[in-house]
This record gives C-alpha cells, sequence and structure tokens, in this order.
C-alpha cells in the first residue's frame, strides 16, 4: 500500500481512509455503502435510488435548500449514485473546507427526516427519470439486457425500479431500507487529495458513529441465464446488444478480461471499431465492455445502426466475436495492455478518481491494492492468457437484446449458431 493511504477501522466497524496528495487544494470525500438494487426484494425494487434521492430533500437541521446553499456557498459539488451493488454519497471541495462536507453528508444520511410531502415530489422525479430512460432506447436497451441474462433475480432488476413500485413506496420503506443496510461494516467513508488522515477520522468519528444499519441485507447468488429479448420500436436506429456471462472481481480472468475488452471495442484501434465503423461504415457507435460483480459479470458488445446495415452488422460482429481467440497478436495486446495502463495512471491526477477507487477497492477486495500492483498484474497477461479467456466467455450462452426496426434482424438462433462459429 502506498505511503500516501491510511486507513482506520472505528469499534463498530465503520473503515475509513484517506490518500493524501499534499500538492492538490482541493479534496473529494464520500461514503460508499455496501447496498445497491442487487441487495433489494422484488417489492421494493428501486427504493435503494429513491434513497439516495430522499437523503438530499431534508434533514432535522438542514432543508433541502439549505443543503443546496451550504455546500455550493464554499464552491463545493455534492452528488450521489446508485448501483447494482453500492451507493456513494460524495463531494469536492477546496482543501479547507473538508469539515462542512463531512457535516453535511453525516447530516443526510443520519438525519434525514423522509418527509412525505418531499417523498410524494421526489417519486415523480423518480417516475420521470424511469421515462426518459425508457425513452433512450440506447440506455433501456441495458436495462433489458440485464433482466434477459439474470431473470428473476435482484441482480437482473433495474437500478431505477419500476414506475408501479417506485409510486408504491412509503416513508417506511425508504426508512426501513436505509436502516437495514446502512450499517457501519458495510460502509467506507474515505477522502483524497489535501487531507490529514487523523484529522478526517476525527471528523468523520463524531458525524457518522450512529450510522442505523442493524439487519442482514439481502444477498441473493447472480444465476446467469441468457437468452433473447426484442422491442420492435419505430426508430431510425436498431440497438444491438450481444454479450455472455462475464466474470467476478476475484476471477483469475478478471485482467485478461479487461484486456480482451479492450482490444476487442475499446478503442478507435479495436477490432469492432475498425472493422464495423471504419471499414464498413456500418453504425456511428460500437464497442464492448466487461461488467465485474462480486460473484459473476457481463461481457457484452453494444452496436447501435440503421435498419437495413443490421443485416450485415450482426454476422461482422458475430464473426469478430468467434474468431478472436484464433488470431490475436502480440501487437494489439500489447497496445491494450498500454491502453488500460494509461487509464489507470491519468486517473490519480483526479482526487475524484483516487476518491472512489480507494473506497471501491475496499469494498470489493478488504484492501486497497497498490497502482504497482495492478500495472503488474497487467504486464503479466500473456496473449495466451487473453486467447483462453476469450474461449471460455464466448463458448458460453449468449444473451442477445435489440430494440428497435427488427424486419432485417435475423431470428434468435440464427446469431446464436453464429456465436457458435
Amino acid at each position: 500500500m502506498s505511503d500516501s493511504i491510511r486507513l482506520t477501522t472505528l469499534p463498530g466497524g465503520l473503515t475509513i481512509a484517506t490518500d493524501s496528495v499534499p500538492t492538490v487544494e482541493t479534496l473529494t470525500l464520500g461514503a460508499w455503502i455496501s447496498s445497491g438494487s442487487r441487495h433489494e426484494t422484488k417489492a421494493l425494487n428501486g427504493v435503494s435510488h429513491l434513497l439516495e434521492h430522499m437523503a438530499f430533500k431534508g434533514t432535522r437541521k438542514r432543508s433541502a435548500r439549505q443543503i443546496a446553499e451550504e455546500i455550493e456557498a464554499v464552491g463545493g459539488h455534492l452528488n450521489a449514485y446508485t448501483s447494482r451493488e453500492n451507493t456513494a454519497y460524495y463531494a469536492r471541495v477546496l482543501k479547507d473546507d473538508g469539515a462542512i462536507a463531512v457535516d453535511i453528508l453525516g447530516d443526510i444520511l443520519l438525519n434525514s427526516t423522509f418527509d412525505t410531502t418531499e417523498l410524494n415530489r421526489e417519486r415523480e422525479v423518480v417516475v420521470q427519470e424511469i421515462s426518459q430512460a425508457i425513452d433512450t432506447p440506447d440506455d433501456i436497451i441495458f436495462d433489458h439486457f440485464q433482466e434477459t441474462a439474470f431473470p428473476d433475480q435482484p441482480l437482473g432488476r433495474p437500478v431505477l425500479g419500476t414506475e408501479t413500485v417506485v409510486r408504491g413506496l412509503n416513508r417506511e420503506a425508504v426508512d426501513g431500507y436505509l436502516r437495514a443496510n446502512y450499517a457501519p461494516e458495510r460502509t467506507v467513508i474515505a477522502a483524497a487529495g489535501k487531507v490529514d488522515h487523523d484529522n478526517f477520522v476525527d471528523m468523520v468519528a463524531g458525524q457518522f458513529a450512529g450510522l442505523p444499519g442493524k439487519g442482514k441485507a439481502v444477498e441473493e447468488p447472480g444465476r446467469y441465464r441468457g437468452g433473447s429479448y426484442r422491442e420492435s420500436r419505430d426508430l431510425e436506429q436498431v440497438h444491438v446488444l450481444v454479450g455472455f456471462e462475464g466474470i467476478s472481481h476475484a476471477d483469475d480472468d478478471y485482467y485478461a478480461s479487461n484486456v480482451l475488452s479492450t482490444l476487442h471495442g475499446g478503442g478507435m484501434s479495436s477490432r469492432l471499431f475498425q472493422e464495423i465503423r471504419e471499414n464498413r461504415g456500418l453504425a456511428y457507435s460500437v464497442y464492448s465492455f466487461a461488467s465485474s460483480y462480486q460473484d459473476t459479470g457481463l461481457y457484452a458488445v453494444y452496436a447501435g445502426c440503421g435498419e437495413k446495415e443490421v443485416a450485415e452488422l450482426i454476422p461482422v460482429l458475430c464473426h469478430e466475436t468467434v474468431s478472436l481467440a484464433d488470431n490475436l497478436t502480440e501487437e494489439e495486446v500489447a497496445r491494450a495492455k498500454a491502453q488500460l495502463k494509461s487509464s489507470i495512471l491519468m486517473s490519480l491526477e483526479s482526487t475524484s478518481s483516487r476518491c472512489e477507487n480507494l473506497a471501491r477497492q475496499l469494498q470489493v477486495y478488504g484492501r486497497v491494492i497498490p497502482t504497482e500492483e495492478v500495472v503488474a498484474k497487467l504486464d503479466a497477461v500473456s496473449i495466451e492468457q487473453v486467447a483462453a479467456c476469450a474461449r471460455r466467455l464466448f463458448s458460453g450462452v449468449p444473451t442477445i437484446a435489440v430494440i428497435g426496426p427488427l424486419d432485417h434482424v435475423e431470428d434468435h438462433d440464427k446469431i446464436v449458431e453464429r456465436l457458435r462459429g
């Protein structure tokens, strides 16, 4: 672990981590809680995200307006996000304003009132957010893809929830979920930038000692199934997602899968970009991605193209995927590793990236992984490992999601046949 990083665990289980960057004038800090949409029951799908919204809507000390005004009065920025496995609340401020940010973050997580009037209003805001996602095909297709890959289980449900469920979430549901899930042992308070660890620990201990979580979270394992989702819409483009079960954070192929995704469709020099966009002009947007969770993952390719172009795009996409393991080159593997390493090293110049990386590593691995170790593991990935990883992933059951005009889209069985080579 770097000399700049220090950790403290309070008696109740709350972890406090800092990454000191003495050359900057700013500070990013936040609370990362290991609680997201995969920890919800079906009847509460969307409550993690609604809770994230409601945390900013007033406490016993501050109104929603006062929360916004106080952080912006010092030129700070306050935000949050919800994912499938965690929820984060974070602030970026000048170096001397850490105490204000800690006080506000502690206030919204421990003292939110979840006022019924505010909750009624914010439910409507979230419903509008859900509607916006539904109206955006290159957004909502990822939810349908996720649900098809992991049907009838928390990992497959949308982070935003559904309109029906969200409209039914009352104050007791939101407050009860917080008390069951926002436990000290599932929370990391992290800071990166101009920060003194001991002072930060004192501030956090004073503000966060009363985190209420005492219950047992829902921990249902992910069960990948795969399959097909198709939705006919009158659009200018067909949106296509083709993927497979991926791998977890702890898998031995984790680094190889990231190298694979980068050379497959992670940049302008990648195979998919060069063949589908540059050589054939079939799509403006085409890329691959590898998403990892605590126990499973997803590997997929997205493309958006014209109604007629999709007839050529899908066969090319399938061919570039299944043939990849047999004709890799040392040059493209080296180029992908260089892209990944540069991204990691460039992120060290951002206090926000350093703060989030610190918290997420502690959540996922239970330790902070030195940058040198990550770079060494990437350097150690061989062409043989990437090829083996590709064969492993692409031999699995596929998940295929398509939204748009479907007249020129091959049926599911034909696409699966192409993916079998």
